[in-house]
């Protein structure tokens, strides 16, 4: 598989680090290894509502309720997201309801626990931004400070995972 694909936007001397780190599959699994060593315990769809719960409650208590979030199994990962933010609006009774509903890739289940948190913050931040624009990343960077490491590092997980070396 091209795991270039993961890294165009990054700057050209980046993308050639991450290229060596990506060729070297014992570089790239030490670097996991030693920045994150175990993974997360959040295993289940409850759990995985309550983590969220707890960023929304913190951050974002001005906005509508989260109805459902849980794993899902995603087919492509280049071409879907490893995480969805849903709404639906509805007519009930003559009133207007929101739903919100967040979807985590699967893969996602055997991974860091900053990796996780990442993608939460990063779906979370569609309550208030639809669009990836800079009050987006600025509100993402607000819930978690390395965010933008982050997302490096989960498009790294990506790869160490594709490459059947995930040892979470």
């Amino acid at each position: 598989m091209n795991y270039e694909n993961f890294f165009l936007h990054y700057p050209e001397p980046l993308q050639m680090q991450i290229h060596r780190l990506i060729q070297d599959d014992t570089k790239l699994l030490t670097y996991f290894e030693q920045k994150y060593p175990v993974g997360h315990e959040i295993k289940n769809d409850k759990q995985l509502y309550d983590y969220t719960c707890e960023f929304k409650q913190r951050y974002l208590k001005n906005t509508p309720r989260l109805d459902n979030c849980g794993y899902k199994k995603q087919t492509d990962l280049v071409k879907n997201a490893l995480g969805t933010h849903a709404f639906k609006r509805q007519l009930h009774g003559g009133k207007l309801k929101a739903k919100h509903h967040i979807a985590i890739a699967l893969q996602l289940k055997q991974a860091p626990e900053a990796l996780l948190r990442c993608l939460v913050v990063h779906e979370l931040a569609h309550f208030k931004e639809y669009d990836h624009n800079k009050a987006f990343y600025q509100l993402c960077c607000h819930m978690t400070s390395d965010y933008h490491q982050l997302e490096l590092d989960l498009r790294l997980f990506l790869v160490l995972d594709g490459k059947g070396m995930n040892f979470y």
